[in-house]
């Protein structure tokens, strides 16, 4: 530096403000260059996030992982059922969930009043009509036992699945989530058994089908072989997400969230856990 300012004041071609400006932007340069290169660090942060219990660990580690290596610490908070993840989310006991798709949640939001927003997409499991019994929808008898979740939006997810092969019809108009009190043709004579979501599948020795989410299908033991039938993977309205209250879904933490999750490395785990069943839906 001592050399630039005698160079500078030695010259008799420039004028002293031409010199003090040039002195000014050796010194700039040297200090820049002289810092640390923070402009991609993020501040530390540590979030909760709740999960549901099973398979979705195994993967949920993986991203815990990758958020890691962006500073920011993930600590999972693990759920049995599907009505916790969302309360305390709003109690503000976690800081994120993942677990559920966007029918589910609104009609959280329209029962319990949930102000909390998806952020990012994880995957999307089909739905499918499941049988020990019977190896096609053909074979299912007249006054077939037929179990179906029971709450709102699966169960009129399950409703479209035996609609789509003909076993009922459900009114004009109806919504996604359509009950067994909107069936109005049902040629078999089906029984329709409303069962918990985490019960249907361990319930199938009992009955001549049932339609299954396929996370809990895999903890039920059942398998593809046993699927005689499925929705549509196309356009599913039935993608899971990440989501957070509304309010932080623009904070940085969130951003970091979303891309340790939406990369191949928990896209590899993804496929090796769910085999298949379920697919990556970002």
């Amino acid at each position: 530096m001592s050399n630039i300012i005698t160079s500078l004041f030695k010259a008799t071609t420039l004028s002293r403000r031409t010199a003090l400006a040039a002195l000014l932007a050796s010194t700039f340069a040297v200090t820049v260059s002289s810092l640390p290169d923070t402009s991609f660090a993020q501040e530390a942060k540590s979030i909760k996030v709740g999960i549901i219990s099973g398979e979705d660990e195994d993967v949920w580690r993986v991203v815990t992982a990758e958020a890691a290596k962006q500073n920011l610490t993930i600590e999972t908070v693990v759920f049995n059922d599907y009505t916790q993840p969302n309360e305390a989310l709003d109690r503000g006991e976690i800081d994120a969930n993942a677990f559920q798709h966007l029918p589910y949640l609104e009609n959280q939001i329209k029962t319990h009043g949930y102000k909390i927003v998806p952020v990012g997409y994880t995957g999307v499991w089909p739905i499918g009509l499941y049988s020990k019994k019977f190896t096609e929808i053909a074979a299912l008898p007249e006054g077939a036992v037929i179990g179906v979740p029971n709450d709102p939006s699966n169960e009129g997810r399950a409703l479209r699945v035996l609609q789509n092969e003909g076993l009922i019809k459900l009114k004009d108009g109806t919504g996604i989530l359509a009950t067994i009190a909107d069936i109005v043709e049902n040629p078999k004579k089906i029984e329709i058994k409303e069962l918990d979501a985490g019960v249907v599948g361990r319930a199938i020795e009992d009955l001549d089908g049932a339609v299954v989410n396929t996370d809990w299908a895999l903890k039920s033991g059942l398998t593809p072989e046993n699927r005689i039938a499925q929705e549509p993977v196309n356009d599913n309205p039935y993608r899971n997400f990440i989501a957070v209250k509304e309010g932080n879904e623009k904070e940085a933490w969130v951003k970091t969230l979303v891309s340790a999750y939406q990369n191949e490395t928990v896209k590899a785990e993804f496929d090796r856990v769910y085999k298949g069943t379920g697919i990556s839906a970002y």
